[in-house]
């Protein structure tokens, strides 16, 4: 599964005939190809030491025989991976790129979905088969991607004021869509072009079929990674810049679309960063996990210069961390990436897909995803 150099995959990468809106602003210039990432290499011991398990209830998730797979790489920062099991594709956008790619099952291939994507960070599958997508900055907006190729505008604003920079997305089975509005998107020009929210909280917001918007919670700061669990009673929130640690909430779901019950579920106390996850059929959280990027208090001797080191060292940080429905960390999967975001998907969606800074991973495990 392992492919090539980046060099190799970027020369056979080729457009998405996807219909388009009009291009955005074009984005600053940037390096022909993004910076080299570290060489991977599977393990060849089974069972995968880069499979760790913290708890002996995880032992029934990991497939002895299964191996850690690079299956692709050369992306600048990646994210929002989506399955979609009638193709037997993966999508994933690579935000400073500003595109998504796709990663075909059949025959390994990894090539450029959508360029001009208004830097699209996270995506969806709605109920129909179709990709529903946070573009991220720019445009500042929902969109869906029709069967034939059109995209239609879902939401762009809300009390006749612009998001700020939409950021996770998922679909609950009454096809109501539910999304995150921080403000990583218009922070900078990174991940698009900086500008002034229009929005005075950053919220999570719930969309109904007939296009009715409604901001379900707005106390938090910078909401990131969202998901449902499996019986979709509980909606569960990253809060970026929770204190004083990036936190994940759970929240009551009422059969309205109202949430309450706001209860602190994983509280990221070893300086992980908490960001996207996945939820599993039984109720495991699947969480993208790295350093946050704190730093000590007080400077450190490295080669003679005084440098102020990370406080969480992102070579035991980075990766997945699994914890079950009631908060506790029960098995870690080291990666040589920070993880950003992570999907189930194959055949028999067992395949766990991590979206980790240059590349894109993959991991068979004995379980399936909750949808």
């Amino acid at each position: 599964m392992l492919l090539g150099s980046a060099a190799a995959v970027f020369a056979t990468v080729t457009a998405g005939a996807c219909a388009q809106p009009a291009a955005p602003q074009s984005p600053p210039p940037q390096p022909a190809t993004p910076p080299e990432p570290p060489s991977f290499q599977p393990n060849l011991r089974y069972p995968d030491p880069a499979v760790e398990i913290l708890d002996p209830s995880f032992s029934k998730y990991r497939i002895y025989s299964s191996t850690l797979e690079q299956v692709a790489t050369g992306m600048r920062w990646a994210e929002g991976p989506v399955y979609f099991p009638d193709g037997g594709y993966l999508l994933c956008s690579d935000i400073p790129n500003n595109r998504i790619m796709k990663f075909d099952e059949k025959d390994n291939s990894f090539t450029v979905f959508r360029s001009g994507a208004n830097y699209a960070n996270g995506n969806t599958r709605d109920r129909q088969g179709r990709l529903v997508t946070c573009e991220h900055s720019e445009t500042r907006r929902i969109t869906r991607t029709e069967k034939n190729g059109d995209i239609t505008v879902l939401v762009d604003s809300f009390d006749g004021k612009r998001l700020n920079a939409p950021n996770d997305i998922v679909v609950k089975s009454d096809d109501t869509i539910w999304f995150t509005d921080p403000l990583f998107g218009i922070n900078g020009e990174w991940e698009g072009s900086r500008a002034e929210p229009e929005q005075a909280t950053t919220n999570v917001y719930r969309v109904t079929p007939d296009n009715q918007v409604t901001a379900v919670i707005t106390d938090l700061v910078n909401p990131n990674g969202l998901a449902f669990s499996p019986d979709e009673k509980k909606l569960y929130v990253v809060e970026w810049k929770g204190t004083p640690n990036r936190s994940l909430w759970s929240y009551d779901v009422a059969d309205d679309g109202t949430v309450g019950n706001k209860t602190k579920l994983i509280d990221a106390a070893d300086q992980g960063a908490l960001d996207g996850f996945t939820v599993d059929r039984d109720g495991n959280l699947w969480c993208g996990w790295g350093s946050n990027g704190a730093l000590e208090d007080q400077p450190t001797d490295v080669g003679g210069r005084k440098v102020f080191q990370l406080r969480g060292k992102s070579e035991d940080l980075d990766g997945v961390m699994v914890f079950n429905p009631h908060g506790k960390a029960i098995g870690f999967i080291r990666l040589p990436e920070r993880c950003a975001n992570l999907t189930f998907g194959g055949p028999e969606n067992n395949r766990l897909y991590m979206a980790a800074s240059h590349s894109l991973y993959a991991l068979y495990v004995e379980t399936h995803g909750a949808v």
